[in-house]
């Protein structure tokens, strides 16, 4: 089996890492896709950088660095993993990366860094629930 881990860098996306690698522990058979999804650049960031090159880098090492938490409970839990950056919006760039990678399951945190964008279009996890071909589990907050 494998897993599609999409992470933001907030504890939430982590602690979907966490489940996944419960799971993994328990005995399911399974390696994961660790995902981050960068939005693509605005107008400003476009007009200040006059390079879409330099955009596109600092994009690209955003995304590896939003993933070094997540790497390294994978590591060192001894979960195989291969990582993915991409950019586009959110929810629909997951579903793809999913479709890509064959994944069977996509495990992610209800609420992440975009809690703004959130509240007013409709959260990236609901979006991904009804666009996904698979299975999603949505890992909630901790209410305590």
């Amino acid at each position: 089996m494998k897993i599609l881990l999409p992470v933001d860098g907030s504890e939430l996306s982590l602690e979907a890492v966490r489940f996944a690698i419960r799971m993994v522990l328990a005995g399911l058979r399974a390696d994961a896709v660790l995902a981050n999804v960068q939005e693509p650049a605005n107008l400003y960031e476009l007009l200040v950088a006059h390079d879409p090159e330099v955009i596109n880098r600092v994009s690209g090492e955003a995304g590896l660095h939003a993933l070094l938490s997540a790497r390294a409970l994978l590591d060192a839990a001894g979960v195989e993993y291969e990582c993915e950056v991409a950019k586009g919006d959110p929810a629909h760039t997951i579903v793809d990366i999913a479709e890509r990678f064959a994944c069977d399951l996509i495990v992610m945190g209800a609420r992440g860094n975009s809690a703004l964008r959130s509240a007013m279009l409709g959260s990236v996890s609901n979006e991904v629930l009804h666009a996904s071909p698979v299975p999603v589990v949505i890992v909630k907050p901790d209410e305590a």
